[in-house]
Formats: C-alpha cells, sequence, structure tokens
C-alpha cells in the first residue's frame, strides 16, 4: 500500500494494528494509527469507583435512609430498570443487616413514561413493574444508578403517582453527575462526579454485567 503524507510518498505495511509508514525520501518510520485513518473514535477510560468503593457507598447509603426515616416500617425501596432494581436488592440486604427487619423493595419500569418516547400513549402500562406493597402514605425511595437530566426520575414519579399515593417520595443514585434539565434533587448520593457531557458514566453491576466498577469515558 502507498501513500502520501506531507507530499511525501510513503509505503506502508500492516503490524499488530496500526500501518507502518516508510519515507521512500526521507527513510523515517511513521507511525499511523489505524482506527485514525478510519475516522473511528476513541474512548478513554478511568474507574472511578470499584467494587469495595461501590460497597460503602451502599452501607453508607442504608444508615443514611434508616436515619433520615427513624427506622424502616413505612419504608419501600423501589429500583428503577435495570441496574437500580439491582442498587436497591444491595441496599435492603444492607438495612436488614443492620435494623433487623426486612424493607420491601419493588421494581419500576418506566419505559412508557419517558416524555422522550416517540409513540407516547396517553394510558401507560407498568408492565414489567413489581410493587410487593402498597405505597399508600408510604416513604418510597427511588433508586437509581446515574441521576444526569432527571427525565428518567421525573418519569419514575409519574408512574408512582399512577399506582398509589406515598407520604413522600426520595431518591437515592449511586452517581450524580450533574447537567439537571429539571428541578430535581437526591437525598442520597454515593458519589458526586462533576462531568462534561462529552463524557459518559458506565456503571456495571456483577449481577448483570460480570464485575462492579463505575468508569467515566471520555471521548478522544
Amino acid at each position: 500500500m502507498s501513500m502520501s503524507i506531507d507530499n511525501t510518498a510513503v509505503s506502508c505495511s500492516k503490524r499488530q494494528g496500526f500501518f507502518y509508514a516508510v519515507g521512500k525520501n526521507s527513510g523515517e518510520d511513521l507511525l499511523i494509527n489505524r482506527s485514525k485513518m478510519a475516522g473511528e473514535e476513541h474512548l478513554e477510560e478511568k474507574e472511578i469507583l470499584d467494587e469495595k468503593a461501590i460497597g460503602r457507598a451502599l452501607t453508607r447509603l442504608a444508615h443514611e435512609i434508616i436515619e433520615r426515616n427513624e427506622g424502616v416500617d413505612a419504608v419501600v425501596l423501589v429500583g428503577i430498570k435495570t441496574r437500580g432494581i439491582y442498587l436497591a436488592n444491595r441496599l435492603a440486604e444492607r438495612i436488614e443487616a443492620i435494623e433487623k427487619k426486612k424493607v420491601a423493595v419493588g421494581e419500576l419500569d418506566i419505559t412508557l413514561y419517558r416524555d422522550d418516547l416517540k409513540q407516547k400513549t396517553d394510558d401507560p402500562k407498568l408492565i414489567d413493574s413489581i410493587l410487593p406493597v402498597s405505597i399508600e402514605s408510604k416513604s418510597v425511595i427511588l433508586i437509581d444508578d446515574v441521576l444526569y437530566t432527571g427525565r428518567t426520575i421525573r418519569a419514575a414519579m409519574d408512574a408512582l403517582m399512577d399506582i398509589g399515593r406515598p407520604q413522600r417520595i426520595q431518591l437515592a443514585v449511586l452517581i450524580d453527575r450533574g447537567h439537571r434539565e429539571l428541578p430535581i434533587r437526591p437525598d442520597y448520593i454515593g458519589k458526586n462526579v462533576p462531568t462534561s457531557k462529552e463524557e459518559e458514566i458506565a456503571v456495571q453491576l456483577n449481577e448483570i454485567d460480570g464485575t462492579d466498577t463505575v468508569m467515566i469515558r471520555t471521548k478522544s
């Protein structure tokens, strides 16, 4: 393969995912990243929470939930599908270990309540939602992995109000990355992570991903 770089004719050979360009006139070796030649984007990853850090954050959140609600007799944890469900179950286990009491855990699928759904219905159904107890007059704590614009939480609150009338709704998130578009603020936060809109937060949980980690990804 031959090409031209800075008006210099070169020949290219491929080695281990890169093109090595050898200038015929200068004799200099030029290393060219193949993906950049193809116009591909790279994601630089940095771990911000490992398995132990996630565990410590959830333990702290469990204590905060117990303290703020003066126990858990009237508390219902509701995980937002998908990863919020697994976080809610982990919080319930920690609360039970501390209080020696079981706390009810529900699952909420808010897909049909999202305001960005192209074919939104006037009568959305909670198809994959499970609430084992009534939420009437209860303290419902919504659980999600990442809080971003707030639109997911708004949809979750709309869904809950179609089911019943809790005494209060609180919000617990593992990561708050900012950039709110709605006036929504979490009551319990595992970690505040200031981000740009170009960055991504990736939460992986052992139950579905085979590992516990939170990564911040930046396009380069």
